[in-house]
């Protein structure tokens, strides 16, 4: 397929999403059939034109590096313009974000069925609200506008505030989405400042004022750009910060373990396996690429923050008496090791990062839907007290929650661990006492798994636990496909890879950065 196709596929991406959203939440109340199911068919249509795209991408090396490129006037007046294109890396968030919605419609199924005063119509809420933020996310990835990619950035936390607090199932669920919006609006008010700081630089080097990226990269490189260092190292910061926020990157990920456990499973993986990747593509596409010196500059302190992520959530997972709460610290340990692969700035690094994201979307779904499961079973109970002995009563279900705790310690043969190698591989030839200090990881979510795994599901049969159900035709639909494809890109990554590398080779020779001569022993002392 041509790339530069006449058909709008970019538009039709978020707009199908968009519109059914619209469609479900108009069709009648007291009937939650109807709603579920058009929910479901537009996730399906989405992923559709997201398999389109993804077969229609080319990854030769000669190829443009956006592709799909879509461009009409949107505020002329103030240089943006409505222009959308992907990359390798997009391309892989874009399919991660389509391939999940339907598993996660269905996955949630059954959530938006008594909330609260919106009993009648929760249903219908519940699914328009997750078709409208996989909506947001994807336009965001797609964006090649500053100022569009910004304004969807943001309001993809409006939907996903009401999926929290309207529909959690935890007693604390309006405070934990209360503290969602506030950490993530700070965050996009910083960025904000740095929008309107890029136009307005832009604007004095002579352009006229534009939020065009590729134009904004341009005008930025080290070899032409007459912009002051220190405005464009603030501008970074004012990026970044919005990014690691919502990422998130230790220290400002305390929003994250309250919102998890107090959300729907659904909702939390919708978040954490899909929103917050917006926040790590951001550190990629723009703060890397538009700000190169900038992200040179802040280098080490970002990749110490990152360290300091990868074995805090490990360790804090490793604590933690809450089996929920347990599997979104370990969420905080993975971010670490992205962002952390994303600034060293090594081929490695960076197509471990962009793979690492695609394979953590799709561990979480399957740890955390499949505990969701559960603690369903048990009315709600989260504590790894109340567990013992779950493999005999259920065996399906403890077989499963094995394989994708495997992977989530990154277990050879299952995907999280070839991209956790590219990371660890990339920064070692840089930085290798940071790569040994993530190392430690490795030895800490093994512990913490295979604890979680021992308590909860070996032993004898804890009283309670005698009338678990093994998994049902509808949760074995959700979780067949995760568990399937862990162990396909575990033995096989070589199709995402030739669909990312390119992206990652563009991003490198855009800020001027080459992977450094291997390490030799001596070089490491």
């Amino acid at each position: 397929m041509n790339a530069n196709s006449c058909v709008p596929w970019l538009s039709l991406l978020w707009l199908v999403p968009l519109v059914g959203a619209g469609l479900v939440i108009l069709l009648p109340g007291g009937r939650p059939g109807p709603a579920k199911c058009a929910a479901l068919l537009t996730s399906l249509a989405t992923l559709a034109v997201a398999v389109v795209v993804t077969a229609g991408f080319d990854t030769t090396p000669v190829s443009a590096p956006y592709q799909f490129v879509e461009t009409h006037a949107w505020i002329p007046a103030f240089g943006a313009s409505y222009t959308l294109g992907v990359d390798g890396i997009a391309v892989i968030l874009v399919l991660l974000t389509a391939g999940l919605v339907p598993l996660l419609l269905l996955a949630g199924w059954h959530d938006g069925d008594t909330a609260g005063g919106l009993r009648s119509r929760g249903p219908h809420a519940f699914a328009a609200l997750m078709l409208t933020v996989e909506a947001m996310v994807l336009i965001s990835l797609v964006s090649l506008d500053v100022l569009l990619f910004y304004v969807f950035f943001e309001a993809m936390l409006i939907p996903m505030y009401f999926m929290i607090g309207g529909f959690g199932n935890g007693a604390k669920r309006s405070q934990a989405a209360l503290k969602f919006l506030l950490y993530n609006l700070f965050g996009g008010l910083i960025m904000l400042a740095a929008v309107i700081g890029v136009y307005v630089v832009s604007s004095d080097a002579g352009s006229g004022g534009t939020f065009d990226f590729r134009e904004l990269v341009s005008m930025f490189s080290p070899a032409t750009t007459t912009v002051d260092p220190g405005v464009l190292k603030l501008l970074f910061a004012g990026f970044m910060f919005a990014f690691a926020v919502k990422a998130p990157l230790w220290p400002l990920h305390r929003w994250l373990p309250d919102a998890a456990v107090e959300s729907t499973p659904a909702t939390a993986v919708l978040m954490m396996a899909v929103m917050d990747k917006v926040g790590t593509f951001g550190m990629l596409r723009y703060c890397l690429q538009l700000f190169p010196d900038a992200s040179t500059y802040f280098r080490p302190a970002i990749i110490v923050l990152a360290v300091i992520g990868v074995v805090y959530g490990a360790m804090v997972a490793i604590g933690q008496t809450d089996m929920m709460r347990l599997i979104a610290y370990t969420s905080i340990s993975h971010f670490g090791f992205i962002i952390l692969g994303i600034f060293v700035m090594t081929s490695q690094g960076q197509s471990g990062s962009t793979l690492y994201m695609l394979n953590h979307g799709l561990s979480t779904a399957a740890l955390f839907l499949i505990a969701g499961f559960l603690v369903a079973r048990r009315g709600g109970a989260r504590a790894i007290a109340d567990y013992g002995g779950v493999q005999k009563v259920a065996p399906v279900l403890a077989g499963t929650f094995m394989v994708a705790g495997m992977a989530t310690l990154s277990l050879p043969g299952l995907a999280p661990f070839i991209s956790e190698f590219l990371v660890l591989v990339g920064t070692f030839n840089r930085y290798w006492v940071a790569a040994a200090v993530g190392s430690t990881a490795l030895v800490l979510s093994s512990i913490y798994m295979l604890w979680l795994y021992q308590r909860v599901m070996t032993g004898p049969v804890t009283a309670g636990n005698e009338g678990i159900r093994d998994l049902v035709p509808r949760e074995l639909l959700v979780v067949t496909p995760l568990i399937a494809l862990l162990l396909f890109l575990g033995f096989y990554p070589k199709p995402a890879l030739d669909i990312i590398n390119p992206g990652v080779e563009h991003t490198l020779t855009t800020i001027g950065e080459t992977d450094p001569a291997p390490l030799t022993a001596e070089g490491a002392h």
